[in-house]
């Protein structure tokens, strides 16, 4: 299995198509973030929200590198992914951070 997840995680990025919309991912979440904050109800709904903004940015970014960019690719997607590990592994240790 670690030989399989090296070579998913290390391939090259997919390019425009992927990475547009995991960008697309991040924006609809950010808006979801500045509707949330405008309304007055961002206390309720930041912490989770932030955990997505910045998880799918990074993958998006991964995915945009050039070809020849395989390491920093993997690092970047590497990234996203413990992103959302510490998203769920705050859901299960302290929930009452991510429900309000």
């Amino acid at each position: 299995m670690v030989p399989y997840v090296s070579d998913v995680l290390f391939n090259e990025p997919q390019g425009r198509p992927s990475s547009l919309v995991q960008f697309g991912a991040s924006v609809s979440f950010s808006c979801v973030f500045v509707y949330a904050w405008s309304v007055g109800e961002a206390g309720a709904v930041v912490p989770w929200v932030l955990f997505f903004i910045v998880g799918t940015a990074l993958s998006g970014l991964a995915e945009s590198l050039p070809k020849t960019r395989r390491r920093a690719a993997g690092l970047l997607r590497l990234t996203a992914i413990l992103v959302f590990v510490c998203f769920l592994a705050t859901m299960f240790l302290a929930p009452e951070y991510i429900i309000e």
